[in-house]
């Protein structure tokens, strides 16, 4: 289980409304295909392996790695502001991001907080990955910020958003 969670400071302009986003991504880094992009119109990854669910966080998605097909080498989890709730907004407000892991009795294995630092010009994020390691899968903590959203998002990981 993949759960995530964050705290938005309050603010007279826009708010960032945060969006989870889950890619499974084949050997060379990017997504197998568009049907293999897991986020809140596509709650579930074609194979089923990976659904949006109910959650103690403020998102949650459940990831059956047994049922992942062996084309997938990597799960990428991402949040990135939606510009059209809100209008455009960044991780500027965002405070206490975190990214963890938990078993399915949600026994926590790991918890990824984002580093507070100037993110006023981040609207997306890599949070972490899960990639296939020596016939096993370990975890990779990224944080790695977007300028550009989801259109940089997207060209990285060969998406059509």
């Amino acid at each position: 289980m993949l759960g995530l969670g964050w705290d938005v400071v309050p603010s007279r302009g826009p708010q960032a409304e945060l969006v989870p986003m889950v890619i499974m991504c084949g050997r060379d880094g990017r997504a197998l295909s568009d049907d293999h992009l897991v986020f809140f119109n596509q709650i579930a990854s074609p194979d089923g392996s990976i659904s949006f669910a109910g959650s103690e966080d403020q998102e949650q998605i459940d990831v059956d790695l047994s049922q992942v097909p062996d084309d997938v080498s990597k799960i990428a989890v991402l949040l990135y502001v939606d510009p059209d709730v809100r209008g455009p907004g960044t991780f500027g407000p965002v405070k206490n991001a975190y990214l963890r892991i938990a078993t399915d009795t949600n026994r926590e294995l790991l918890r990824f907080t984002v580093p507070q630092g100037n993110l006023d010009k981040i609207n997306a994020m890599i949070l972490g990955e899960l990639y296939r390691h020596s016939g096993g899968w370990k975890f990779r903590a990224l944080g790695q910020g977007y300028e550009a959203g989801l259109a940089a998002v997207a060209a990285d990981f060969r998406l059509k958003l």
